[in-house]
């Protein structure tokens, strides 16, 4: 069982595919983000009881609520990069040599990259546009309800900041894998 990966992987609290300071601090930064996910489900538990308790509804729960699984979801990209549990196609990947699929990450970090700059390019351009008006002054974009929080320039602002550390992190990788120097592709074979 140990020449098993996903084994391996599960033994290790997810911690063996961790290659660089960077993923390091991302996968221990997710477990503060995952309380986000709790206050989003306080959030709505308080809401249903002010509703249909105290017939009391709030203008703010639903927003806040929305908001915070959103930024969960975006700041699920660097986390599954970091513990390398993004979508792979095994079938191929598993069935070739170890020198076969350190060449087919080296590509598949550099596709990754391209898409990352121009994904990071538009999220600059959203972001841009959440946060200014069209004269260049500062001014938060809001949803448009009676709250009316600034949510959606926030939400354009991590996804900035989500691909713009994606493409750090598959640069990093690139240089690891390239260097042969990645302990976990190694030891294993081959991530």
């Amino acid at each position: 069982m140990p020449d098993n990966p996903d084994v391996s992987d599960l033994e290790d609290n997810g911690q063996a595919n961790l290659r660089t300071g960077l993923d390091r601090f991302i996968a221990g930064s997710a477990k503060l983000f995952a309380w986000a996910i709790f206050l989003a489900f306080a959030i709505s538990v308080y809401e249903v009881i002010a509703r249909y308790v105290f017939d009391s509804p709030t203008y703010w729960a639903h927003e806040s609520t929305t908001f915070l699984i959103a930024a969960i979801f975006l700041i699920g990209g660097p986390v599954a990069l970091a513990r390398d549990k993004h979508i792979r196609v095994r079938m191929i990947y598993d069935s070739v040599s170890p020198r076969v699929r350190r060449w087919l990450d080296i590509v598949n970090s550099l596709i990754a990259m391209i898409f990352f700059a121009g994904l990071g390019y538009a999220g600059a351009t959203m972001a841009w546009k959440a946060t200014h008006r069209p004269n260049g002054d500062i001014h938060l974009e809001g949803t448009g309800t009676a709250w009316n929080p600034p949510t959606p320039a926030l939400l354009k602002i991590i996804i900035l900041i989500c691909v713009c550390l994606m493409f750090v992190q598959t640069l990093m990788h690139l240089i690891k894998t390239i260097r042969g120097d990645d302990a976990a592709y190694n030891e294993r074979g081959g991530r």
